[in-house]
């Protein structure tokens, strides 16, 4: 008779890569026989492969664009002053590390559940469990705090094509004079219907929403241009390089989308291929709109007037050309882009559920899939519920430094977990693997940390208390229930 697991030995199981490929959908199959083997009845649902390179590619793109560079000026630029350019590159450069070290495991690992997954794979149960609670806090934190936005460029626009606007105590969050975030909530509904449609229908959707969004904001960079003035960078950097270094780790949250690529890795076709260049066609198409219009607005307007502003990129353009059209039309499309957004954004977080109910460290009923739509509908509904709450009642700074502090600690356990599969399974099939390797995921990892010592010392406070409380479900829930197990 064995002898019974340690709890050591139960925290840390990992789960073979050959089982997370065997449990995703249908079309891909290993050989390799499944160890430790799961119960009879852990059967789990499939999801379709229905998504292309760019319906993918737009994924990426939507989750990225418009996280932050809508609003996230308004809080960085007075922290940085016009070096909050340098503040995006310093956040692309740590992105473009960990997106090379994503393209890696995803083209190795095509499952849904993103960094969680690898964690399971490479670091362990209870390892990977932190890890996604990092990612629902990210995912969760991010939707919400995006969702806050809409309502000022929703204001905006009522302002600049009616002449009215809604009551700040309902379209202002918590701190900003507002009560309740009801634009927030309202779009939070909206995605979480189109969602329960099915992943293709959203898919497409999205990738509509991502080109209006790219030509709003390539609209934004070409205006922005025509009022530049070389005295609005001086000082370029007020408050020396510990500011550009704060600013970089508070925006590092709008480049999560290299993450929600990797959460599609169930519904993707031809994943092995697809999924690396989707993450690296993103991370180039975002850093570039990201550093084009921060150059284009801290040179249209003195850093000063940034902090508090209320649809910022939106007056920028009202001030250039004194006309209210170009900033109705940016208007618009920051409407349609934070719409995407939250949409892609609200996605990644039921995949990962999904996957965790899968695998039996949350409720199974986060996997049931509907058959007529393919897509996990209760799950869904209590994302959004959760998300809407946040939207409505959560300052946005708060939420945005949270959310930053999460998708660096998951970056960092995927760049970990690029080293460790190299060791454990040097022959895996790699669609895609790690240029300068090791040292590429090396300094991913630095980059990372150096981004995660700039955050607000309540930030971690707040982050330690939700990794209590995930350690609470861990060890009354899920240690108990998951498929791993020993038996």
């Amino acid at each position: 008779m064995a002898s019974k697991a340690t709890l050591g030995q139960q925290v840390l199981r990992r789960k073979p890569v050959s089982v997370l490929i065997e449990e995703s959908s249908g079309d891909l199959h290993t050989d390799t026989p499944l160890d430790p083997p799961l119960d009879a009845d852990a059967a789990a649902p499939h999801l379709r492969r229905s998504i292309g390179l760019l319906q993918l590619s737009a994924i990426g793109i939507g989750a990225t664009v418009g996280t932050g560079i809508f609003f996230v000026l308004n809080t960085a630029v007075p922290v940085a002053g016009p070096a909050v350019v340098v503040s995006f590159v310093l956040a692309a450069i740590t992105a473009g590390l960990t997106a090379l070290c994503y393209a890696e495991l995803a083209s190795a690992i095509p499952v849904s559940g993103s960094s969680y997954s690898y964690a399971y794979a490479t670091l362990g149960e209870i390892v990977a469990f932190g890890v996604g609670a990092c990612l629902l806090l990210e995912y969760g934190v991010s939707a919400s705090a995006v969702s806050v936005g809409w309502g000022q460029y929703l204001n905006e626009f009522f302002s600049d094509a009616f002449g009215f606007t809604l009551p700040d105590a309902i379209a202002q969050p918590p701190g900003d004079g507002g009560y309740v975030n009801v634009p927030a909530m309202v779009l939070v509904l909206l995605c979480c219907l189109l969602l329960m449609r099915g992943a293709k229908e959203s898919a497409r959707a999205n990738a509509t929403m991502v080109g209006i969004k790219l030509c709003v904001l390539v609209l934004f960079v070409a205006i922005a241009l025509t009022g530049f003035h070389s005295g609005n960078l001086r000082p370029f950097a007020p408050m020396g390089f510990a500011g550009i270094s704060n600013a970089a780790s508070s925006i590092f949250f709008s480049y999560i989308g290299l993450d929600a690529v990797s959460t599609a890795g169930e519904e993707v076709k031809d994943p092995h291929r697809t999924l690396p260049r989707a993450i690296i066609i993103a991370l180039v198409v975002v850093t570039v709109l990201y550093i084009g219009v921060a150059i284009a607005a801290v040179g249209a307007q003195k850093w000063t007037l940034f902090e508090g502003q209320q649809a910022g990129l939106a007056q920028i353009l009202r001030d250039v050309t004194g006309q209210t059209w170009p900033s109705i039309m940016f208007a618009l499309g920051a409407i349609v882009s934070i719409f995407s957004v939250t949409l892609v954004v609200i996605y990644g977080q039921t995949r990962i559920l999904y996957t965790m109910g899968r695998d039996g460290v949350l409720p199974p009923r986060f996997a049931q899939v509907s058959p007529r739509t393919g897509t996990p509908i209760w799950n869904t509904a209590v994302v959004s519920t959760g998300v809407a709450l946040l939207a409505g009642f959560v300052p946005l700074d708060v939420l945005a430094d949270l959310t930053s502090l999460g998708t660096l600690v998951a970056f960092s356990v995927v760049s970990i977990g690029v080293m460790i599969l190299r060791r454990t399974n040097p022959d895996l099939e790699r669609g895609f693997k790690v240029p300068g390797y090791p040292v590429t995921p090396v300094l991913s990892v630095a980059f990372c940390v150096y981004l995660i010592k700039g955050l607000h010392p309540l930030t971690f406070a707040m982050f330690a208390a939700w990794l209590a409380g995930a350690a609470w479900v861990y060890f009354t829930y899920s240690l108990k229930h998951s498929r791993l197990r020993a038996h």
